[in-house]
């Protein structure tokens, strides 16, 4: 019978081994300008991938297979849980999800060390450099600090179990999404420090660093949203965002890694903004790992995070040394990265992605605050200060409101350069829908400003996105027939980014209208109901019918059922 304790254990040896053999050899590949070598630290990529890829598979089969000799697989699991849960208990705990990281690091760095090598031969070998530097501390602290396959003297006949709270459809799709979110952040900084060592900018390098800014952008997009879907789920109603500090240092790398995607497409367009673009991409992986500390080191109070760990130091110890030395080559190089040309007008669309990357990083800054000030508080003054919601409301609300009307202008103005006329000429019909729904609102009953101009701002984005693809197809419907299908075609196929922009910001306004109208207008109130009494609430009434018990697999549910009038 096959020991899945022994094969997980050769598996993160093997795993640690590669790794220093990689790192090995990518520094010796860029020292002697070696080719051989960097395509042995490449390969070096895909068997490291291989073994943890086995090592992963054992923990799996461990649960499968209810070996509680395993004692991350009798701490996380029970005989009880369905397939599904069983499964997705390997990122349940602390050494279970160090290694799912560390797996998806490897499986990334093993496609991005091909891409950079064939991309650019003088880059890619620093590239390989940077990401063999980055592995080894991950690779170490999961099979060291945190070995997932400890075997336990006696196995019991049972396992713990998940947390009641975890036993949802939510704990398969939101915790692996968010972690490869973090994860990916690791290969655009890879990409951006090879530039900055080298000393050399590359068109095509900087395409591909886009390239994957973007995947790793969607992939902590879904990973936010699927992780608002389960708490709206399971924590109650309209606890899609509580601002805790793990849900906070999640939405950072997110919010600096948007005001990069800006400033890339400036960058690219205009050559401006280019020491920012750099900086974003760096500063973006440093929040990533910070936000891996947060949740490691159990150092902040949260519903998301580990227990207090000793890997928190680590981690603490890496994102500081990450942060000094990407400082100090980005300040190095600053000449380098001064863009040749600078932004001619405020009224351009470079001037809108600057201040678009003001706005969004004026959010960050205020979220990253909130979310540490609570243990400087507690390291400078001696007692820990909490910071509510309220707090990020206060801040953060002016400055969402400021980055929906830049939403719904912005986009529109010309590039270098745009005339009173133009700009009046290419606002006033989004500008007139903007004041048509405030009027609506009004008309209606609503008295509260801030929910008007929240609507009236989403109205602006609707009616300005609306009439950059109706101009477009009416340029096209006015060309002869055999001409009309192909550029009608042309404006959804042809400018893939463009209208991938507009489905953003048009699902950025859709989701502003959703938390404007869920805080806006929502009401509660605690009352103790028995059987069959009823109360008011706004203009509905609400009677408990009593409750409803259901068993399933492992776990019993109790729902209240209320019925609801109007």
């Amino acid at each position: 019978m096959i020991d899945l304790i022994d094969v997980g254990r050769l598996a993160l040896g093997l795993a640690f081994g590669v790794a220093v053999f990689q790192l090995s050899a990518a520094a010796l590949a860029v020292a002697r300008r070696a080719p051989e070598l960097a395509l042995s630290a490449r390969n070096a990529a895909t068997v490291q991938a291989a073994v943890l890829t086995a090592a992963v598979a054992s923990l799996s089969a461990g649960f499968l297979s209810r070996d509680f000799s395993i004692a991350f697989v009798a701490d996380h699991s029970s005989r009880d849980m369905p397939v599904g849960l069983t499964l997705a208990a390997l990122w349940g705990g602390q050494e279970g999800s160090l290694l799912y990281w560390t797996w998806v690091l490897s499986v990334f760095a093993a496609v991005a060390t091909r891409r950079m090598l064939a991309r650019d031969a003088e880059l890619g070998p620093w590239g390989l450099l940077v990401l063999a530097a980055i592995q080894p501390f991950f690779v170490a602290v999961m099979a060291f600090a945190t070995p997932p396959f400890k075997r336990l003297a006696v196995a019991p006949l049972d396992g713990r179990g998940l947390n009641p709270l975890l036993w949802d459809s939510g704990m398969q799709v939101h915790p692996p999404m968010l972690l490869m979110g973090y994860v990916s952040f690791t290969i655009p900084f890879a990409f951006a420090a090879a530039m900055l060592i080298r000393g050399r900018l590359s068109q095509a390098w900087l395409r591909e660093l886009r390239q994957w800014m973007v995947l790793a952008w969607a992939i902590q997009s879904l990973g936010l949203l699927l992780g608002a879907w389960w708490a709206y789920r399971v924590l109650g109603w309209g606890g899609y965002w509580g601002w805790d500090p793990v849900e906070n240092v999640a939405l950072l790398p997110w919010l600096v890694a948007t005001a990069y995607l800006h400033s890339a497409l400036a960058q690219e367009r205009r050559g401006v903004l280019r020491a920012w673009t750099v900086a974003l991409v760096l500063l973006a992986f440093c929040l990533a790992v910070f936000g891996t500390f947060v949740v490691r080191s159990g150092i902040l109070t949260s519903v998301h995070s580990f227990a207090l760990s000793s890997v928190g130091p680590l981690f603490l110890g890496f994102v500081g040394l990450v942060l000094i030395l990407s400082a100090v080559a980005f300040l190095y190089r600053l000449p380098m990265l001064r863009s040749p040309t600078r932004i001619a007008s405020l009224a351009s669309k470079e001037a809108g992605f600057l201040l678009n990357n003001l706005l969004l990083l004026s959010i960050a800054i205020a979220t990253f605050w909130g979310t540490i000030y609570p243990m400087l508080s507690e390291i400078l003054q001696g007692a820990r200060i909490a910071v509510g919601p309220s707090f990020y409301t206060q801040v953060n609300l002016p400055l969402l409101l400021a980055l929906l009307g830049l939403l719904g202008v912005w986009p529109l103005l010309a590039w270098r350069r745009t005339s009173r006329r133009a700009i009046w000429h290419a606002i006033r019909w989004p500008l007139l829908s903007a004041v048509a729904v405030s009027a609506l609102l009004v008309g209606l009953g609503l008295r509260d400003g801030l929910p008007v101009l929240g609507f009236a701002l989403c109205a602006l984005i609707g009616a300005g996105i609306t009439l950059e693809v109706g101009r477009g197809l009416r340029a096209g419907l006015c060309l002869p027939s055999a001409q009309r299908r192909l550029a009608v075609l042309g404006i959804f196929a042809g400018s893939r980014r463009r209208l991938g922009s507009h489905v953003v910001h048009l699902g950025i306004a859709l989701l502003a209208l959703g938390i404007i109208g869920s805080s806006a207008f929502k009401a509660e109130s605690a009352v103790t109901l028995a059987r069959g009494e009823s109360a008011r609430l706004g203009a509905y009434t609400l009677t408990y019918l009593g409750l409803e018990s259901e068993s399933s697999v492992g776990l019993e549910t109790v729902r209240a059922s209320v019925g609801v009038a109007r």
